[in-house]
């Protein structure tokens, strides 16, 4: 394998996941980072792999390992997309090494608030449930349409996933729940959340707004699981360039 001379060291948490496989394996497009190590939980039967065999992408001469403490010591980045109940202990272990994190776990909870503003103290921290970056410009666009139109309208979020995804609604889908109910002023329980889970659908989300003649809908539809890889690393680059504080997906846009 060879070393990319003065590329920034990136920790994936999660590695033998559906994101932490697409993150491996897109990582070698990305020539600003280099694999410094992959963490897996303690049980699992990728202990002890080497990370480029397991992505299909060639030997690397990095081994999944379980020891998120010490593997953070000399990274630049960690992208975590793990478990929900692993996620405290992982920003916690990220604020103490001082290594920016993108969290990409969803079903967090308002456990991680405190957790998360105290982290934000010492590390540039990104919490996103969903890192495309078209369903990043969706929930923007939803916002601007729920401002406009004002509380005349019924709010409406669907999600589509794969049949195994185990939260819903997405954490996507109450991300966008929440821009627009901010976005009118109004309570979030005045959304509509419906979600339906089959297949092996990658993600699919749609707003609506229900007025009386008239609907608009606005939605983001992902065919490839590769581009949640590809916005995680590229917002992972523009977060090693931030000072400490809570950040955001839409964040990376305003960078000249």
């Amino acid at each position: 394998m060879s070393v990319r001379v003065g590329a920034l060291r990136v920790v994936i948490i999660g590695a033998s996941g559906r994101m932490g496989l697409s993150l491996l394996r897109l990582l070698p497009q990305f020539p600003q980072f280099r694999l410094h190590a992959a963490v897996v939980g303690p049980q699992s039967g990728s202990l002890g792999r080497d990370t480029g065999e397991l992505a299909g992408v060639g030997r690397s001469g990095i081994q999944l390992g379980a020891d998120l403490e010490g593997a953070l010591p000399g990274a630049a980045l960690a992208l975590a997309f793990s478990t929900a109940l692993a996620a405290p202990r992982q920003v916690s272990l990220c604020a103490a090494a001082r290594v920016p994190l993108l969290l990409g776990t969803t079903g967090l909870g308002a456990q991680m608030e405190p957790i998360a503003a105290l982290a934000a103290e010492r590390i540039p921290l990104l919490i996103a449930p969903n890192t495309s970056l078209g369903a990043t410009v969706l929930q923007d666009l939803a916002r601007r349409a729920a401002a406009a139109l004002g509380v005349g309208f019924d709010l409406r979020v669907q999600d589509t996933h794969h049949r195994d995804k185990a939260d819903a609604p997405s954490g996507t889908a109450l991300a966008l729940g929440c821009a627009v109910s901010q976005a009118r002023g109004g309570p979030g329980d005045a959304v509509l959340y419906t979600s339906v889970r089959g297949g092996d659908v990658v993600g699919e989300h749609v707003v609506e707004f229900l007025g009386q003649g008239e609907r608009l809908r606005l939605s983001h539809t992902a065919t490839d699981r590769g581009i949640f890889a590809h916005g995680a690393l590229r917002a992972g680059l523009w977060l090693t360039r931030q000072k400490p504080g809570m950040h955001h997906m839409a964040d990376i846009f305003n960078e000249k």
